[in-house]
């Protein structure tokens, strides 16, 4: 197909600011059977012709925290030494809106405070993705959920699948914090 002006001129922003940068397309999904309930995130990135998965699963946590902890998982599974630049496709509009509205930045200057009473739920994994994302130029998008995008769907078996296994992983902070919870 050929290139029209018009066409480069719809895509002039989506590219790197630096040329040499590398760019990382990720997907991420949590999910939880019960919310709260045993939960697990899977994570499929992309990288050129490279792929990996990645998934784990807790015994008692939360959906938004197995949304938050899949966005860690996959920066952190960044191995270079480099700034990339960072594609980070979710459906959970709470991860997609607290970093592309401020909202996550904003807590951690109020001291993990919402407002003046309300604490900010999840500040310990919002602390981990702020300082993650300080290693790369990361960009956050929302994604419908369940729309037949193929690594949005393989994200939501792998999360499922995590929180189905039998050998589920401690959330110590959630648990800590959520005493009640039945083990």
């Amino acid at each position: 197909m050929k290139k029209t002006k018009n066409d480069e001129t719809l895509f002039k922003d989506k590219k790197p600011k630096d040329k040499a940068q590398k760019k990382v397309i990720i997907y991420t999904d949590g999910a939880c059977l019960g919310n709260p309930g045993p939960g697990g995130y899977g994570v499929v990135l992309r990288y050129g012709k490279h792929e990996k998965e990645l998934s784990n699963g807790f015994r008692h946590t939360t959906n938004n925290r197995m949304e938050i902890l899949a966005a860690i998982e996959a920066l952190r599974a960044l191995k270079s030494d480099k700034r990339l630049h960072v594609v980070i496709n979710s459906d959970s509009q709470l991860l997609v809106k607290s970093i592309n509205e401020g909202w996550a930045e904003k807590w951690r200057m109020n001291g993990w405070k919402r407002n003046r009473k309300d604490k900010a739920l999840n500040a310990d994994l919002w602390a981990m993705l702020l300082i993650e994302m300080e290693k790369h130029d990361v960009e956050f998008v929302w994604v419908k959920g369940h729309a037949d995008i193929p690594d949005n769907e393989r994200c939501d078996k792998l999360s499922k699948d995590a929180a189905e296994n039998l050998n589920l992983l401690i959330d110590e902070i959630y648990e800590s914090e959520n005493p009640m919870v039945k083990k």
